[in-house]
Formats: structure tokens, C-alpha cells, sequence
């Protein structure tokens, strides 16, 4: 600190300084270095010295006087904005930064200039494909120029908020139907592909199947010693699948209505399945953090799908890739490879436990439902398309038809009607729970479309299972949409 040249700079090294400048160019613009340049001495007053004094040996540059490079060859540019690209102004030399702003305010603002300036190259482009920095404009340069053509650069316009469109409409649903018989929590539903009956699954260790035009009780199956918690029926062959708290995995045969194959590998209660629509193969999920993958004949474990750190509370599955989709209560959404066995992605953008997938019947899309937001994804690699906000709950269950009605039952009892496309939310119900029961035992754990999508079951938590159906009397005039073009305020995580 006591020397009398401290913080003075340090004398420049001219044979470090070429090197530097030597390895700038070749990284900054060895894509138009191969290019052919153009030397012009310019004998203006005042004009800007653009050569650079510590050349790379294809640019060596003279110090004291001015030098200016202009590209040629592959990359021909006229002489300024608003300059048609001719025979006559494409071998022009880079105008001075005056020179252009000079050019901007004198030219006319007529159409064909207006169109011109659609195709021609700014100056700012002239810059850059010269090897400049475009900081080297004056500050007002841009907007001279867009003052003086006057058409407005979108550039430079404020983007437009982007607003909801307006959504299709849908009829109300209502309650006509309560079906009562089981004696515990109705955890799971299913229909069967002739849509004659449907099955459910109870806290009560029972399946039983309903006539679904009548709402009778058709036949009690026994076998589970724990909640039941997944059901489903097979559209290939006249078999029954369920799962519950107890581990087991169970097939039965509705010819007999026996079990005939039991599917032994999970570690804890299993929590869902499905069906893989073309081929012969069973998906189940567990709290033992894992999927598996069985041959529905042979009783074989495929495959162990792990990479969850959670319990994995749904699965789903589809004939087109990713072929299987989980969602768990580490918050994230699995799409796995059904050949490896393996993970494709894994989507994180969840807050809370994912309980709930459900798959477009017509759409590549599906959505996830979760305490924070219902969020709709984009197939094959999990785009984020939007969020679907307001149910504030826990959403145990997602449904959609055909028509874009998306159903999100959750754990308070309450049902919210979305539109698919917009995410706009039309109704919102909450059930009555069954006389004698307690209000705290309002509760929704799975809902589902029947297969002419004009009946809505859902299975709940005071013991019985609700039919809703489409208002017949309800049109757009006695129930219009409340909506509004609203700016969206979209969350993306």
C-alpha cells in the first residue's frame, strides 16, 4: 500500500493482448470468419474507428486510420431499414450509426416500406452479422426507427395479457339416485364395459355389484380380511380384478364368483390397479412405494416399478407411450417404459400428494389432482398445459367424458364440474351425506362415468354410492355461463 504506483493499471501486453483478442474471435465469430471482408478507408469527419488495433491474422487492422468491415458473399444486406434488397443496394458498405439514423428519419412511412419491413434485415442485424456488439447503437436508434415507419415493432409492444377463452357450455349435473347397502366406507368403483352393472369396494371387506339401471343389488363378494380399496373389470375377458389393505390381489371369475388367481409381491396395502387395454397385463400400486406389472395369466411379476419414495396412491394405463402413469404421495408423477421397466420422466411440479390421474378418453392429455392444483399435462413427455384452481381440499379422485367434463371428488365431501379445454369450473356440489350420518363423514373417495357418459357414480364416505345425471331441462339461457374474459394468472409450479 505504500508504493507510489498502487492502483495505477497495470501496462498493457501487446503480444497477450493479440492472443486474447486472437481466441475472442475465433469463439465469439468463427462462424463468419471463413466469410470474404471488405477493407474501405473512410474519409469522414468524426467517423467511428471500428477496426481493431490487435488483428487476428485474417483481420488485421491498421491503427490511426478509420476501418470499417462489411460481410459479403453469402449473406448479402441492404443499405438500412425499410431498403429493399436489389441488384443496387446489396453491395453496399455498413452505414455509420449517424448515416442510419439520419436514413430512419428521412425516409417516408408509405406501405410499401411498412412491408418492406417485414422481410428487410434492422440494423441492428447488420450489426451483428458484422461482428458488433448491438450495444453499440445509440439508445434512441430503435425507436427512431420505429417512430419513423410508423408501424409499431412487437418488439417493443408490451405483450398482451394472455385471457381465458371462453368456455363450452354444460349442462348442470344433479342428484337423482342414493344407493345404500354397504356397511363401511365405499372406497372404490368401477363399471363393466356392457354397462349393465357396476361393482364397488368397501371398508367393509366386501365387493358387491349393482344394477346400474335400477340401482338393486345384484351379488356380495367375500374374500378380502381388509378394506378394499381398487376394482376394476375386464373388457377382455369376464374376469373381476380388485386390491386392498390386506396386500392381496385378487382375480375372481364372474362365472363362478370365485377367486381363481391370486397376484402375491407387494410388501404393504395395495392402493390401486388397472388394466392394460390391449394386452393381457395387470398394474397395481402400493404403499410400499412401488408399481408392479403382472401377467394376468400366468400370476408372473413382470416387473417392480421403482423409483417413488412414497406411497404410489393411483395408476393408470394406456395403449400409446408412456404406457403407465403413477402418482404418489412423494408428490411426483411417474410415466414409465412398459418394455425396461423404467422411468421416462418424472414430473415434480406438484406441491403435495398426487392421489389422483385420470386419462382424456379423446385427447393425448391427462390431469393430476393434489391438494395444491389440478394440473393438466400433455402426453408423450408431460408438457404442462395449465392449472386448474379453486378446489381447495384433498382431492381423492378425477374423472372426464368424452365431452370435456372434468370431476374432481374430494375428502370434505365436495365435487367440482370443470371444462377440460378451459379450466373453467361451471358447478360445484356437495352432497348431503346419508340421514344418521354424521357431517364430519362427508367424504368422496372415487367417482366414475358410466359407459354412455350420461351417469355420474361416486362412491363416498357415509357409506353410500350417489348417481348424478345430466339437467334434461337446463339450456344456456336458464343457466347461462358466469364467466368472464379474465386475465389468467397461471402458476406454473
Amino acid at each position: 500500500m505504500f508504493v507510489a504506483d498502487n492502483a495505477k493499471p497495470i501496462p498493457l501486453d501487446e503480444e497477450s493482448h493479440k492472443v486474447k483478442m486472437a481466441v475472442k474471435l475465433r469463439t465469439e465469430y468463427g462462424s463468419v470468419l471463413h466469410m470474404p471482408t471488405l477493407k474501405e478507408n473512410l474519409r469522414e469527419k468524426g467517423g467511428p474507428n471500428t477496426g481493431d488495433p490487435y488483428g487476428h491474422k485474417q483481420y488485421s487492422g491498421n491503427q490511426g486510420q478509420e476501418v470499417e468491415y462489411m460481410v459479403t458473399g453469402t449473406h448479402p444486406y441492404p443499405s438500412g431499414p425499410g431498403v429493399a434488397l436489389t441488384a443496387d443496394t446489396k453491395v453496399q458498405r455498413m452505414p455509420s450509426e449517424s448515416a442510419a439514423q439520419s436514413l430512419a428519419v428521412a425516409l417516408p412511412a408509405s406501405q410499401s416500406r411498412l412491408d418492406a419491413n417485414r422481410t428487410a434485415a434492422g440494423v441492428g442485424d447488420i450489426y451483428r452479422h458484422a461482428g458488433m456488439s448491438e450495444r453499440s447503437q445509440p439508445p434512441g436508434m430503435a425507436v427512431a426507427m420505429v417512430e419513423a415507419g410508423g408501424n409499431k415493432n412487437s418488439a417493443l409492444m408490451p405483450k398482451k395479457a394472455p385471457t381465458m377463452p371462453k368456455p363450452q357450455w354444460h349442462p348442470p349435473w344433479k342428484l337423482y339416485r342414493v344407493i345404500s347397502g354397504h356397511l363401511g366406507w365405499v372406497r372404490c368403483i368401477a363399471v363393466e364395459p356392457g354397462n349393465q352393472w357396476f361393482v364397488t369396494g368397501s371398508a367393509d371387506r366386501t365387493i358387491k355389484i349393482w344394477d346400474l339401471a335400477s340401482g338393486k343389488l345384484k351379488l356380495s363378494l367375500t374374500g378380502h380380511i381388509s378394506t378394499v380399496r381398487g376394482v376394476i373389470v375386464s373388457a377382455r375377458s369376464p374376469y373381476l380384478f380388485s386390491c386392498g389393505e390386506d396386500k392381496q390381489v385378487k382375480c375372481w371369475d364372474l362365472e363362478y364368483n370365485k377367486v381363481i388367481r391370486h397376484y402375491h409381491g407387494h410388501l404393504s396395502a395395495v392402493y390401486g390397479l388397472d388394466l392394460h387395454p390391449t394386452i393381457d397385463v395387470l398394474v397395481t400400486c402400493s404403499r410400499d412405494s412401488t408399481a408392479r406389472i403382472w401377467d394376468v395369466r400366468t400370476k408372473a411379476s413382470v416387473h417392480t416399478l421403482s423409483g417413488h419414495t412414497n406411497a404410489v396412491a393411483t395408476v393408470k394405463c394406456q395403449a400409446a407411450e408412456p404406457q403407465i402413469i403413477t402418482g404418489s404421495h412423494d408428490t411426483t408423477i411417474r410415466l414409465w417404459d412398459l418394455v425396461a421397466g423404467k422411468t421416462r420422466v418424472t414430473l415434480t411440479n406438484h406441491k403435495k400428494s398426487v392421489r389422483a390421474v385420470v386419462l382424456h378418453p379423446r385427447h393425448y392429455t391427462f390431469a393430476s389432482g393434489s391438494p395444491d392444483n389440478i394440473k393438466q399435462w400433455k402426453f408423450p413427455d408431460g408438457n404442462f398445459i395449465q392449472n386448474l384452481s379453486g378446489h381447495n381440499a384433498i382431492i381423492n379422485t378425477l374423472a372426464v367424458n368424452s365431452d370435456g367434463v372434468l370431476v374432481s371428488g374430494a375428502d370434505n365431501g365436495t365435487m367440482h364440474l370443470w371444462d377440460w379445454r378451459t379450466g373453467y369450473n361451471f358447478q360445484r356440489v356437495h352432497a348431503a351425506v346419508q340421514p344418521g350420518s354424521l357431517d364430519s363423514e362427508s367424504g368422496i373417495f372415487a367417482c366414475v362415468f358410466d359407459q354412455s357418459e350420461s351417469r355420474l357414480l361416486t362412491a363416498e364416505a357415509d357409506k353410500t354410492i350417489k348417481v348424478y345425471k345430466e339437467d334434461d331441462t337446463a339450456t344456456e339461457e336458464t343457466h347461462p355461463v358466469s364467466w368472464k374474459p379474465e386475465i389468467i394468472k397461471r402458476k406454473r409450479f
